[in-house]
């Protein structure tokens, strides 16, 4: 089984409770702990799966979902600090998004299992989004940018998970950056995360008001009218100097 401890360790030192990474001091202490953390995992997933303990179809549900969403903001973390420093993960030239770079960030190998190469996207799409059809991983996936969740500062274990995604999704829809009401229009304006993946929300409710008001603490949101999306900040999740 994946020890989480070194990962969680990480997070403690270098993320903050507002979901901000202090990639500087990362990468000039700690690169290489990360490193060393993500080759371990790879080589214990993939020795169990040789020995037949695990299939990404059928290892026990918590321990495979805290794994893979672990990985992923890991993986994440490892690709910026390779290029740090940089203000976003969209990066530009001359002004104008190159989007070669954007798409290579998401969609380059960067993993190695049961013999395939995975991209961040090929472990978002193929193994989390596929297998678990829970949209509460993405309120757990972070991409690096402010307009993405919140990166906890301490890894998913297990025996916690599931409790941890409902944290994760309280305190992501109840964010004025990701989630606000004006009752005096009726207007619901939402992170563009509900737009992106809004057949994954539809799974569990009627329509995007009626998931946000599970984990709501504000007004009651029966009188929506309009549902308007915001605009996704790019820049990078760092902490302020």
């Amino acid at each position: 089984m994946i020890d989480f401890t070194a990962w969680d360790q990480l997070l403690k030192r270098y993320a903050n409770d507002q979901g901000q990474v202090n990639y500087q001091a990362w990468q000039q202490e700690s690169s290489t702990t990360l490193l060393r953390w993500i080759r371990k995992t790879q080589a214990v997933l993939n020795q169990e799966h040789r020995n037949g303990a695990i299939a990404t179809d059928n290892l026990q549900d918590d321990i495979q979902l805290a794994t893979w969403i672990n990985l992923y903001n890991a993986l994440t973390i490892a690709q910026v600090l390779k290029h740090y420093p940089t203000q976003s993960i969209q990066p530009k030239i001359l002004g104008i998004t190159n989007w070669v770079g954007f798409l290579c960030f998401f969609m380059k190998p960067v993993y190695w299992f049961n013999h395939q190469s995975l991209s961040l996207n090929d472990i978002e799409h193929n193994i989390l989004r596929k297998q678990f059809r829970d949209p509460r991983i993405h309120f757990a996936l972070v991409c690096a940018s402010q307009g993405c969740p919140l990166l906890r500062p301490e890894a998913y274990v297990p025996e916690r998970v599931q409790t941890q995604l409902e944290e994760d999704a309280t305190r992501f829809i109840n964010h004025p950056d990701k989630v606000r009401y004006d009752p005096q229009q009726h207007v619901l304006y939402c992170s563009k995360i509900f737009k992106w993946y809004r057949q994954d929300f539809l799974i569990t409710s009627a329509d995007i008001p009626n998931y946000v008001q599970r984990y709501w603490t504000g007004s009651e949101l029966s009188t929506v009218k309009t549902v308007r999306y915001l605009s996704y900040d790019w820049a990078l999740n760092q902490q302020d100097d």
